[in-house]
């Protein structure tokens, strides 16, 4: 008798703890597959600390195989469920496709940056639900506050360095707090001009800060930040992005480079994608956390509309303490259905919540004990050091060294502006150029943090037709000198994707050898010779030789021969490039992300 096949989709909290059960309990006698983009487990509280400059990337990440290893990990995202067929379709980092068939199927997928209908704020504002985000804000805010030192224009200076943080729940919160004390510590090192220091604003439509947790915790954060010199201001939100800044719902227009995006979370596409009752795009579940009508297929974290039994009528939150505690009930069950134990629904106890504001301050109230100052600073770190799957000591050391060492303040570039956009159903990826995205099919936009149109629409061909080979110009082609196969060039907008298309069709009908005649020249072509040791009036570039026409001795380069335009990516004429960095021609050219 073969084992059953056990499929688990994402490894956040409710995917991760649910593989860790599932493999202990299993004992060898099922065949375990964790299904996720990485190879680690992020531990997402202690991400505004990377952003900070307190730990080390990988401090907040837990290998996968190193601490499942019983459980088969394949690397990719899900794209595709088919439930009838009992498959999951995948696609990996390489863009390879792959299908994987279950017994049982558990969906974890976790949640994305919620986005409203406000113009701007998808061009210019950055999420933070992934490690590339926090790494590409660390080194942004490092930017700004160096670049604000060193400009004369104070409008500029001021400008650098004020950063608007929508979204004054637990993860804005925290990501102001840690900002602040980060950018007051780089400005002891690099002064800004007489009078000036570091503007962060926390804004939201809310009453107060945390309005989902207790009113305490809410106090006593609201009153460390504008100790701290946070300008908290509640029932304000972004009416409008722009380049230079952002419009308030107050009318007031706040000059900034920086607009971080915390306003919330919403659950994965993928639980949408397969068609069945949703509850505000959360997957509907029953206490067993099985999905109606298909006993096979079970739902936890964000993905899944969990109902409260301790609050009839509701659901839970999507909180990390409820993924975690569901993805445990989620493997009991799953278990249960193969025969191993008893199913149980999920039920809860609030434990409390801890917020960490930075240094040694923290809002905390554990079992309902109200807690603040030291003592909160105190259970926070505790409760996160029980909470992490590994890297304890390391955590506790980095802490240990942020005390009594001087932060490094330093810009790596290893993420970019536009590998971080905020409407992206892969947050935990930063994007590459050339690279397949799966399940993203956004259209191209312009901006700071925008998406590409060979990234968003990895099916489509690219916006510039095909160089010839070298040695193997075609006639009426442009000769060029080529070095190897080149990977496309990233269009910046979708109106240059579009005028990208045109010319490259315009320069394919020109380029053939009924409609373009040799003799035609250009208003700024000198009449060239034809080329020597060349029979006929046509020029070396049509003429099937080793090397371009332009390195032919006597000739002039192939460019000022006649024939089309070649096709552009770049508005202004340019060439497109191979792979690199990507010129922007919409951002700021000081903004370190062109």
């Amino acid at each position: 008798m073969s084992r059953p096949r056990i499929v688990i989709v994402g490894a956040g909290f409710a995917g991760y703890r649910t593989a860790k059960e599932l493999s202990r309990k299993a004992r060898g006698k099922a065949d375990i597959t964790l299904l996720n983009p990485t190879d680690y487990f992020l531990y997402l509280p202690l991400l505004p600390q990377v952003a900070a400059g307190i730990l080390e990337p990988r401090r907040v990440t837990v290998s996968l195989s190193d601490t499942l290893p019983q459980v088969r990990l394949v690397l990719g995202e899900a794209d595709g469920i088919d439930l009838d067929a009992r498959t999951v379709h995948y696609t990996d980092p390489e863009g390879t496709g792959g299908t994987l068939g279950y017994d049982r199927l558990v969906l974890a997928a976790g949640s994305v940056n919620k986005l409203l209908p406000i113009p701007g704020v998808a061009e210019h504002a950055h999420g933070f639900r992934g490690l590339p985000e926090a790494l590409y804000l660390r080194d942004h805010v490092t930017r700004q506050v160096e670049l604000a030192a060193a400009a004369d224009d104070p409008e500029t200076c001021a400008a650098r360095c004020t950063f608007v943080v929508v979204g004054a729940g637990y993860t804005g919160t925290e990501v102001a707090a840690q900002g602040q004390l980060f950018t007051d510590a780089q400005v002891r090192r690099h002064p800004l001009r007489k009078g000036m220091r570091p503007r962060w604003l926390l804004l939201d439509i809310a009453e107060r800060v945390l309005p989902e947790l207790d009113v305490h915790l809410s106090r006593t954060a609201d009153r460390t930040l504008r100790e701290r010199g946070v300008e908290v201001r509640m029932g304000t939100s972004v009416k409008e992005a722009t380049p230079d800044g952002v419009l308030l719902t107050d009318g007031e227009f706040v000059a900034t480079r920086s607009l971080v995006w915390c306003v919330g979370v919403r659950p994965d596409p993928l639980a949408e994608s397969l068609g069945l009752p949703m509850e505000r795009g959360r997957l509907l579940v029953d206490p067993n956390l099985q999905v109606p009508g298909w006993p096979e297929v079970f739902a936890c974290g964000d993905a899944a509309a969990v109902p409260d039994l301790e609050n009839p009528g509701q659901f839970t939150p999507m909180t990390a303490q409820h993924a975690w505690r569901q993805g445990r009930t989620a493997a009991l069950n799953v278990a249960a259905s193969l025969g191993a134990g008893v199913r149980r629904p999920y039920e809860h106890r609030d434990l409390g919540f801890v917020v960490d504001l930075g240094g040694v301050k923290a809002a905390a109230n554990p079992l309902g004990v109200p807690l603040s100052g030291l003592a909160a600073g105190a259970v926070t770190r505790g409760y996160h050091l029980a909470a992490m799957p590994g890297n304890r000591v390391r955590v506790a050391a980095d802490w240990l060294l942020d005390a009594v060492l001087p932060r490094q303040a330093v810009q790596l570039g290893l993420v970019r502006s536009w590998s971080v956009p905020l409407d992206t159903a892969s947050p935990e990826l930063a994007r590459v150029p050339g690279r397949p995205q799966a399940r993203q099919e956004a259209d191209a936009r312009s901006g700071p943090g925008a998406a590409t149109e060979q990234e968003t629409r990895p099916g489509r061909k690219a916006t510039e037709p095909a160089a010839p080979a070298v040695g193997k110009a075609e006639p009426g082609t442009p000769a060029v000198e080529q070095t190897g196969e080149r990977e496309p060039t990233v269009v910046a907008s979708a109106g240059e994707a579009v005028i990208s298309e045109a010319k490259a069709r315009e320069a394919a009908e020109q380029g053939s050898p009924e409609r373009h005649a040799p003799e035609q020249k250009s208003p700024e072509q000198k009449s060239p010779e034809p080329a020597k040791h060349q029979p006929g009036p046509a020029p070396a570039k049509s003429q099937p030789r080793p090397e371009p026409a332009k390195n032919q001795p006597g000739g002039e380069p192939a460019k000022h021969q006649p024939g089309p335009e070649p096709a552009k990516n770049q508005p202004d004429g340019e060439p497109a490039e191979g792979p690199g960095p990507v010129k922007r021609t919409d951002a700021d050219p000081a903004e370190g992300d062109s």
